[in-house]
């Protein structure tokens, strides 16, 4: 969906990176090195997200990180997009739609840090969750956003990991 209106991979690549979570950060030869792409394409396009507004810059130590914007007018529609792009958005409602005790959904893993592997790894927090029906779901998802997907169930989550809660059920 976002590929064919953003027809650079590594610009795709990016704002996947920074809009997944407002968290990421990367500087650019660890962003070179981690998307295997010269320094000169990440550089290029870090430009052009920089011009637009999209990205900051931030000094740290001798080194420029940069990270989103999260004061651009158009963040909260980009974060939604890429989640939308990703398949998570539908995932997500996908959950909420057929299992009513789930209490959060959280995103871990390659995905949480903006790494576009290929698989998707998520935690369903909650109580008597269908291990069947989440089996099944996994199959149906995978097809729906062509991304491998791996649910982990629990009744509580503690990490000290980077992870992006997608879901949490409001407190009454």
């Amino acid at each position: 969906m976002l590929g064919e209106l953003i027809t650079s991979k590594t610009r795709l690549r990016l704002m996947i990176k920074f809009f997944i979570s407002q968290a990421n950060r990367g500087y650019l030869n660890g962003l070179a090195s981690e998307m295997g792409e010269s320094t000169n394409a990440i550089r290029k396009e870090l430009n052009h997200l920089y011009g637009a507004g999209y990205l900051k810059k931030v000094k740290s130590d001798n080194k420029v990180e940069y990270k989103a914007n999260t004061k651009h007018p158009l963040f909260s529609v980009l974060r939604k997009v890429v989640l939308k792009h990703l398949g998570l958005e539908d995932m997500v409602e996908t959950i909420l739609g057929r299992m009513g005790n789930v209490k959060e959904i959280i995103l871990v893993g390659d995905y949480a840090k903006g790494i576009d592997s290929g698989k998707i790894e998520v935690f369903l927090i909650g109580e008597n969750l269908d291990m069947e029906y989440i089996a099944q779901l996994e199959d149906k998802i995978e097809k729906l956003i062509k991304r491998k997907v791996s649910f982990y169930l629990a009744n509580k989550f503690l990490s000290d990991q980077q992870n992006i809660v997608l879901f949490k059920e409001k407190s009454q």
